[in-house]
């Protein structure tokens, strides 16, 4: 039970954080969010530090070894290509792209874990790939054997797959050192940013950027608890049922988004929403 009560903390604070996160990506260039979101977790979570110290023991050198690959690979890299498909593409579709993570998760628990997956889970898991093709392939662009995936587009379908990834082998890190510490060392990472910015000649841009700073705090803080919450929960419980349940915060992404967002979305493109919603949260529910 608790696993549950925490995923679905995760799901509220991604839900609504992802929803702030859209309107605050394209105040500010990609990297330079990522810059600060990084900074600022960092200082807005270090206040537990002293209540985790003990479990930063458990970590050997291959442990830490896979949390900086996790954290630079899984965490940092998806963030930006998130950010980045935020500023060219509808907002709402990236989201609800991006946020079909636990599909990747679920099959690489059971790939990698051994959790038992149930045909009804299996059904769920095609209706979301279902909804996803309808919404993102063009019909017409396939048949004059062009490209069909925008670059958005296609940088959504790789922030999925890549949180897929990280919020799978996570489980590794935090049945061992915790569910503090995997995320905070990932946070550290965020200097090889600076790296990326030197090479493309990008300055940094300042927190009070175009009405930036409101937004940027408040996903931060709702996107970071959805993780720690994740994190807990995933402590007490499977993956292959804290994940979809975490999972299906498109369904609020998408009512806020509604309700607040002027993004124009076409008929195939809602109908292709809709499935992979409805697909999540289906899976959401018969993994309860």
């Amino acid at each position: 039970m608790e696993a549950i009560m925490f995923a679905i903390i995760a799901y509220f604070g991604w839900g609504s954080g992802v929803f702030a996160e859209t309107i605050a990506a394209r105040r500010i260039k990609p990297l330079s969010f990522a810059v600060w979101g990084f900074a600022a977790s960092l200082i807005l979570t270090g206040w537990y530090i002293p209540f985790a110290w003990k479990d930063l023991f458990a970590y050997t050198v291959p442990l830490l070894a896979l949390n900086i690959a996790l954290g630079a690979g899984g965490m940092l890299f998806g963030i930006i290509s998130y950010y980045e498909a935020l500023q060219i593409e509808n907002r709402a579709l990236v989201g609800t792209i991006a946020s079909s993570f636990p599909i990747v998760t679920v099959l690489l628990s059971v790939l990698l874990f051994g959790e038992r997956i149930t045909g009804m889970q299996l059904l769920a898991i095609g209706l979301v790939f279902s909804g996803i093709f309808i919404s993102t392939v063009e019909p017409e662009a396939l048949g004059r054997r062009k490209a069909f995936l925008t670059r958005g587009v296609a940088l959504a379908f790789l922030t999925m797959m890549v949180w897929g990834t990280w919020y799978a082998l996570i489980k590794i890190l935090v049945v061992r050192v915790g569910w503090f510490w995997p995320n905070y060392l990932s946070f550290l990472t965020f200097p090889v940013i600076f790296l990326v910015m030197r090479r493309r000649h990008e300055r940094l841009e300042p927190l009070t950027s175009r009405g930036f700073f409101v937004p940027f705090l408040i996903s931060t803080v709702l996107v970071r608890i959805a993780e720690f919450a994740y994190n807990f929960g995933i402590s007490h419980g499977a993956v292959a049922v804290v994940a979809p349940i975490a999972g299906a915060n498109p369904t609020l992404f998408i009512l806020l988004a509604f309700l607040f967002l002027k993004d124009p979305l076409g008929k195939r493109q809602i109908i292709g929403i809709l499935l992979t919603i409805a697909g999540i949260a289906a899976l959401s529910a018969v993994s309860i």
